[in-house]
């Protein structure tokens, strides 16, 4: 049976920085397909109109979805409530999912935040309280401090220059796993490939230290 993957990607990016990490995930057996928006100046609704079409034209074979940061969000904003969209699972690479402290450090610039976080800003300033829709979903998170967030804000704890860890441990998380890297990075590693293959096919992370669902809250 054929597997989709929907790649979404981050704040300030489009889908050609997710190339690497599309490539790998192709090797790996399944059929990928970027998502390219206007992180900024696209409505949620938009974006969220072209995801859910992207996966019914897919459907009935299983559509997982993996997003970078606001991707990561993104996705879980798509499937919190869809219960028609084809099956399939969610991975998150450093996404805030608790909400951003660096995006609430920009909001704080007034106007500013509009054109920095544009239409998405309050999904990244809030985040989610915690997630009880219909997909599995495994968080991958980084934990090299080394990034323009941490040098525009103050990130407590372990963070990926951008987001901190604690940002992602969202409760009703099927897993989570923490790798050392930047939030960059996290589209460029081999070790973020193979763990985001092995969540969308067993549903569970190996080889690194694996939060368990109790501990996410």
């Amino acid at each position: 049976m054929t597997e989709h993957i929907i790649l979404l990607h981050g704040l300030w990016m489009r889908g050609f920085a997710l190339g690497l990490l599309h490539r790998r995930l192709m090797e790996d057996g399944f059929r990928v397909h970027r998502l390219d928006y206007m992180s900024v100046a696209a409505t949620q609704q938009h974006i969220l109109a072209r995801l859910n079409a992207a996966m019914n034209e897919y459907a009935p074979e299983p559509v997982h979805l993996v997003g970078h940061s606001l991707g990561g969000l993104l996705a879980l904003r798509a499937c919190v409530e869809a219960r028609d969209l084809p099956p399939g699972r969610i991975v998150c690479l450093g996404s805030p999912l608790k909400g951003s402290a660096a995006a609430r450090a920009f909001a704080s610039w007034g106007r500013g935040s509009e054109v920095l976080l544009g239409h998405n800003r309050v999904l990244l300033q809030q985040g989610f309280e915690a997630w009880s829709g219909p997909r599995e979903v495994g968080m991958v998170a980084g934990r090299m401090p080394i990034g323009l967030g941490a040098m525009l804000s103050h990130i407590s704890g372990e963070h990926d220059g951008t987001v901190a860890v604690e940002e992602t441990c969202l409760p009703g998380l099927t897993a989570h796993c923490v790798v050392e890297t930047t939030h960059t990075g996290l589209l460029l590693s081999a070790e973020v490939a193979r763990l985001t293959t092995q969540f969308l096919r067993e549903g569970r992370f190996g080889h690194v230290h694996a939060v368990q669902p109790a501990d996410l809250g």
